[in-house]
């Protein structure tokens, strides 16, 4: 009985429908109580689940290679779901146009802060160039972030872990640091999320209303191409390169 109970745990372990299933699962469970809660930023569907999936992982003494290998399906899914963004961008076109000077001005200084930011910081505590340089582009959206962070002498795996804590805390805190910077505006709330912390904090834009999350996807994107064109030339200036 015991080596069936076995044989069968090496098959599930084995298995992607299981590890298809588990994370879509434990996504869905993560958002119900994130919804049970009444949106408490703490219990953000994306880090509970990801805890969840963890301590499955660590239980079970899977490693993550294979766990990512029979879960390569949902990456993929990133693709079509960007682009789909932008049906909702598009009803925002109007107020696009009337906002583009503002816009503009935002992402500039937006981007520059948060690749300056992690770079000053990072110095300040001793890390070592490789690690100031995978931590740079951490608000850009990840395919980006990790293709920025390779051709500047970055590590790609670190940006990772990077850009996941970035977007996860970023949409933890974006909601009290809203409300203590008494900031109600949907369009400016929205944009900040989407160019501070990518994808992550898209979705948690599109919880609070349609025009904040189109407003989050336009910050993610434009995020994305300012910081491929800031980085190196702000390395240029800081002599980094």
């Amino acid at each position: 009985m015991i080596d069936a109970l076995q044989a069968l745990q090496v098959l599930l372990l084995d298995s992607t429908l299981f590890w298809l299933t588990l994370t879509l699962l434990a996504y869905l469970a993560a958002a119900s109580i994130h919804q049970r809660s009444g949106g408490n930023p703490l219990l953000l569907p994306v880090l509970t689940s990801v805890v969840f999936i963890v301590l499955v992982l660590t239980a079970t003494d899977t490693p993550y290679s294979l766990y990512a290998e029979h879960t390569s399906f949902l990456p993929f899914l990133i693709g079509p779901a960007t682009v789909a963004l932008a049906v909702p961008l598009y009803a925002q076109l109007p107020r696009l146009k009337r906002l583009w000077g503002p816009i503009l001005v935002a992402l500039l200084v937006g981007s520059a802060t948060a690749i300056l930011s992690a770079i000053a910081i990072a110095r300040l505590l001793g890390a070592s160039m490789q690690t100031q340089l995978s931590l740079a582009p951490k608000s850009a959206t990840m395919p980006i972030a990790m293709e920025v962070a390779a051709l500047s002498g970055g590590s790609p795996s670190l940006t990772t872990v990077a850009v996941a804590i970035t977007g996860v805390a970023g949409a933890i805190m974006a909601g009290w640091l809203l409300k203590l910077l008494r900031m109600d505006d949907p369009e400016a709330g929205g944009f900040a999320l989407g160019l501070g912390a990518h994808a992550i904090g898209t979705a948690r834009a599109f919880q609070t209303s349609d025009t904040a999350g189109a407003f989050a996807a336009l910050g993610m994107g434009l995020n994305g191409i300012a910081t491929a064109i800031l980085l190196p030339l702000l390395l240029s200036l800081l002599a980094l390169s």
